[in-house]
């Protein structure tokens, strides 16, 4: 993200001159000991305190999102009504600090890594956004033939033509699914990895990373729709104030990783109950669905392939 310029102090210790004097041929050699104390310390602060949010902070104009179902807005809206989703919300956020933003969303659900790259990267190049968020890997991970450093691979490389064409990349890790569906326990290692080397290859291209791994709150049931693959509406508002401040958006804060009052424990029965309506309503369907190598985003487009102008919500 390009850093704005501000100016260094104007004034240097010798030169300071108290409020409502005037000192122009004043030296350190006539000024009281105490005073240049004083004005040194407010110099060194000066030069110490970070420029305000409005000297530092570029501003957005285009943005692009670019993956699968999350960022497409399953989970919160459906195919009637409309989808709305994290990248929605967080082009709202933008869009709230700078008016006028312009907002596309390329994601396809059912998409792998390697299928955002190829179907997506390009239409978003051609768009030269200079905001645009990038998550995949989910669909890869809960496939049985998977390669983190693959995955990882695709997303490398868009980080990387992204960033050299001048564009702001956020992405972000993705929350513990074994705490999240019980039944994916087995995938918390490909999921670590793959968090590890998004990490990694962020930092090479500097890339924001929105940490939701870390927070307990990103596995509270609460923050995903009853498939829980899917962010539910409160989970995907969670994602956006993450995206929000990890671009460091006017008024953000970490307010999104505090916990939400606790609930009651199911007893043991309704817990295997729950799992057992889980596996038949949703993981069954999608192991069919995948045997016969089918996707939930067969057919489907884009919902938002052009940019188009983002109309704040009236609070």
């Amino acid at each position: 993200m390009p850093n704005a310029e501000h100016a260094e102090p104007a004034e240097q210790a010798g030169q300071a001159a108290p409020a409502g004097k005037t000192m122009p041929h004043e030296t350190a050699d006539t000024v009281e000991p105490a005073a240049i104390t004083e004005i040194t310390a407010l110099t060194e602060n000066s030069r110490n305190v970070p420029p305000t949010d409005t000297a530092r902070r570029a501003r957005y104009t285009r943005y692009v999102a670019l993956g699968d179902s999350q960022t497409e807005g399953v989970g919160d809206g459906d195919d009637v009504t409309g989808l709305r989703g994290w990248a929605d919300r967080l082009a709202e956020h933008v869009a709230a600090a700078d008016p006028g933003l312009e907002y596309a969303n390329l994601a396809v659900r059912g998409r792998v890594a390697g299928q955002v790259r190829a179907e997506q990267l390009g239409p978003a190049l051609a768009l030269r956004p200079d905001l645009a968020t990038v998550v995949a890997g989910v669909n890869d991970l809960l496939r049985p033939r998977f390669d983190a450093a693959e995955v990882a691979g695709h997303l490398e490389a868009m980080f990387a033509a992204l960033t050299e064409a001048g564009t702001h990349v956020v992405t972000l890790t993705f929350p513990d699914i074994g705490r999240i569906a019980p039944a994916a326990r087995p995938l918390r290692s490909r999921l670590f990895d793959i968090n590890d080397r998004i990490r990694a290859a962020a930092a090479r291209h500097g890339v924001s990373v929105a940490e939701i791994e870390p927070h307990d709150v990103s596995t509270d049931p609460r923050l995903w729709s009853t498939d829980r693959l899917h962010a539910s509406p409160l989970g995907h508002a969670r994602i956006a104030e993450a995206a929000a401040q990890a671009i460091g958006l006017p008024g953000t804060d970490d307010s999104w990783t505090r916990p939400l009052p606790l609930l009651p424990a199911p007893t043991r029965l309704r817990a295997t109950a729950a799992e057992l309506r889980w596996a038949a309503t949703f993981l069954g369907p999608w192991l069919g669905r995948r045997l016969r190598g089918r996707s939930s985003g067969d057919h489907r487009l884009a919902k938002r392939p052009e940019l188009q102008l983002v109309r704040v919500p009236v609070p």
